[in-house]
């Protein structure tokens, strides 16, 4: 590994993605959870363009990220009221608890690999 590579990190993100795969939450790609964390750790409104621009990905990869979350009921789709060619991406209950376990699991993992120092106090 280089000496800008942080193995304590990717230990933390390695165990946090194994308590993942060990429990009953969905499997979501890197894409799909990019857009979720943009649509639950940033201010609404969301659209497929501003996640588009936010990820510098296509509006097509953004829909096709989309399809699959809505169809786990991570997120919803609902037109904007005040522009009914707009399409907003809310944040749904099952999405929230999801990211919540999720965000236990990383906590979990960190707390296993402690923070080497350098003898300073």
């Amino acid at each position: 590994m280089t000496e800008k590579t942080n193995p304590r990190m990717l230990k933390v993100w390695r165990e946090a993605h194994r308590a993942s795969v060990r429990s009953d939450d969905p499997d979501l790609t890197s894409r799909q959870m990019s857009v979720l964390l943009s649509v639950y750790m940033t201010e609404p409104p969301h659209t497929v363009r501003g996640l588009a621009a936010d990820l510098n990905v296509s509006k097509p990869v953004i829909t096709r990220a989309l399809d699959t979350l809505g169809k786990k009921d991570l997120i919803k789709r609902k037109t904007d009221d005040r522009d009914k060619r707009s399409i907003l991406v809310q944040r749904t209950v099952k999405g929230a608890v999801f990211l919540s376990e999720l965000s236990d699991r990383i906590v979990a993992a960190d707390k296993m690999f402690p923070p080497e120092t350098d003898g300073t106090p």
